[in-house]
């Protein structure tokens, strides 16, 4: 295997490992754990309003802090550094919750919250390092194998991690409780371990405009402000931003919270494992055709598309009557899940600077996490206020319909010649 082929593939592993905790941990296991076992005094709506706050509060320690690491990571050429050390912190925290005791919610919310940290900020340079092992013709393609690749891995572990919970005597494990605990445990291995690929082999890109070795932080502070007046300059940028913040707020808002609307319906820990695991082993193939549908009606359709069908997921969603209904949805999503996500990343890529990429990839993730702060709460709120986790799921389609239109004023071929010509 050459040199590139070895990055490309040692960068997309990372999506395998860290998916583990969005699949595992927050999409399915810890919301049913503070239901079932943190949170046993209190009512759903309660504990689905702890699960919000907790959501938001690491969204927006992520959201103030992102922009500016990312200005001193491209400064100090340290994008892999700074991964690193929020990968280490979502490993213990996601670790830690093995420990955490029946009852003590707090203190499940508390490493919730430091996990999610460690994740959402990873992510920032993570995702700043896709130019790096990327070309323009092929950036689509790459963004897609790594988001195939987490849905794989992430659906794997979780398979695991559910025949535990089903047979816990067969692992040698005296009942579900144990199982979950455990899960956590082996979480944090699985990220660990297929996170060193993309230390060992991806190469980070040195920023030879810099001269000074020390006083980084000074220095990443000034590109921070310069970048504002920069954004003012790449309309095109501002415009794809502010289109993100919606739409993929609705995204988010569906992943973190549809094991806790499953629940609040009356259904059981089986139907979301089956719902889980339905969007995580249907997304691989469905990204991977995703992507050559992009190619076929273009990157802005196919997000149009991906957004249409998301607001008629959230619709269905109210008339749930039947469980094989949650089976549908489950199917629906992971359809266009991965591809939503994915064209985002790629389409963002090119129309930025490529060296500031861990900077404008630190705005481009803290407004999505400034957008997080709204989607979950807001549907947890709706729910607690009317008593109906039903209109709380379709109050999310404000956000879509927001994000679609205001992408219509996103020409990305421009995007891209402002972005050549800042370089």
């Amino acid at each position: 295997m050459d040199s590139s082929k070895k990055a490309k593939w040692s960068w997309a592993l990372y999506d395998w490992a860290n998916s583990a905790f969005s699949t595992t941990v927050m999409a399915a296991f810890f919301p049913l754990f503070l239901k079932d076992y943190w949170s046993t005094n209190q009512s759903v709506t309660e504990s689905t309003w702890y699960l919000a706050i907790g959501n938001s509060t690491a969204s927006i320690i992520v959201a103030a802090l992102a922009p500016f690491l990312g200005a001193v990571a491209d400064q100090g050429s340290s994008r892999k550094r700074f991964l690193l050390v929020f990968a280490c912190m979502g490993i213990i925290g996601t670790g830690a919750l093995w420990q955490v005791a029946q009852g003590n919610w707090q203190m499940a919310i508390f490493m919730y919250i430091i996990a999610s940290v460690g994740f959402m900020s990873g992510n920032v340079f993570y995702d700043s390092l896709l130019p790096s092992v990327s070309t323009k013709e092929n950036v689509d393609s790459v963004s897609a194998l790594a988001y195939g690749l987490g849905y794989i891995g992430g659906g794997l572990l979780f398979l695991i991690n559910v025949l535990m919970v089903m047979k816990p005597e067969i692992f040698g494990l005296n009942d579900a409780s144990e199982a979950i605990k455990l899960s956590f445990l082996m979480v944090a291995i699985w990220w660990a371990v297929f996170s060193i690929p993309i230390f060992l082999f991806v190469e980070e890109p040195k920023n030879d405009k810099v001269q000074q070795k020390t006083n980084f932080i000074i220095l990443g502070w000034r590109q921070l402000m310069s970048t504002f007046k920069e954004i003012r300059k790449l309309k095109v940028v501002g415009s794809f931003l502010l289109a993100y913040w919606f739409y993929i707020d609705g995204v988010d808002t569906i992943i973190r919270m549809a094991a806790d609307y499953t629940v609040s319906l009356g259904y059981g820990a089986n139907t979301i494992i089956v719902l889980l695991l339905l969007v995580q082993f249907v997304a691989f193939p469905a990204i991977l055709l995703y992507d050559r549908f992009s190619r076929v009606v273009g990157v802005k359709k196919a997000l149009y598309f991906a957004i249409g069908a998301y607001c008629m997921i959230c619709l269905f969603a109210y008339f749930v009557q039947e469980e094989w209904h949650i089976y549908v949805i489950a199917v629906a999503i992971g359809c266009f899940q991965g591809g939503i996500q994915s064209l985002s990343r790629s389409i963002y890529t090119r129309i930025i600077p490529q060296d500031k990429a861990a900077e404008f990839f630190g705005f481009f993730n803290m407004i999505g996490k400034y957008a997080a702060i709204i989607g979950p709460p807001l549907m947890g709120y709706v729910g607690l206020v009317t008593g109906n986790p039903r209109l709380g799921i379709v109050s999310i389609i404000i956000l879509f319909i927001a994000g679609g239109l205001l992408l219509t004023r996103v020409d990305i071929e421009e995007g891209e010649r402002m972005a050549n010509e800042v370089l």
